[in-house]
C-alpha cells in the first residue's frame, strides 16, 4: 500500500509539473513567434478580436443546448439567467458584472 501511495505522489507531481511546462510553453509561445516585431499581424489582430465573442457564443450553444428538453424542469432558469446576462451588459457594458449577476440569479431560482 505505500508503494501505491509513493507512486500516486509521483504521478501528482509530474501531472503538475507537466501542466505547469505547458502553460508556460503556450505564455511564451506568441513572443517566440513574433519575435520583437513592433506591429502585431493583422491576422493576429483579427483573432483577437473576433474570439472573445466566438467563444462565448460556443458556451452559449453548449449551456442552452437543453433547455428545450427539460423546459419545465429547469430549462426556463437558464433562459432567465441569460436574459439577465444580456440585460446586464447591455445596460452596464461590463462582462464581470453581467456574469456575476447572472450566475446569482441561476443560483436564486
Amino acid at each position: 500500500k505505500e508503494r501505491w501511495k509513493l507512486m500516486n505522489d509521483r504521478y501528482v507531481l509530474i501531472c503538475i509539473l507537466v501542466s505547469a511546462a505547458a502553460t508556460l510553453f503556450m505564455r511564451a509561445l506568441p513572443f517566440t513567434i513574433l519575435g520583437k516585431r513592433k506591429q502585431i499581424p493583422e491576422k493576429i489582430r483579427y483573432l483577437g478580436r473576433i474570439l472573445p465573442a466566438t467563444i462565448m457564443a460556443v458556451l452559449i450553444v453548449y449551456c442552452l443546448r437543453e433547455v428545450p428538453t427539460e423546459f419545465l424542469s429547469g430549462g426556463y432558469k437558464k433562459l432567465i439567467a441569460a436574459a439577465v446576462c444580456v440585460v446586464l451588459h447591455v445596460w452596464k457594458k461590463n462582462t464581470f458584472v453581467s456574469i456575476i449577476g447572472s450566475t446569482i440569479v441561476y443560483m436564486l431560482l
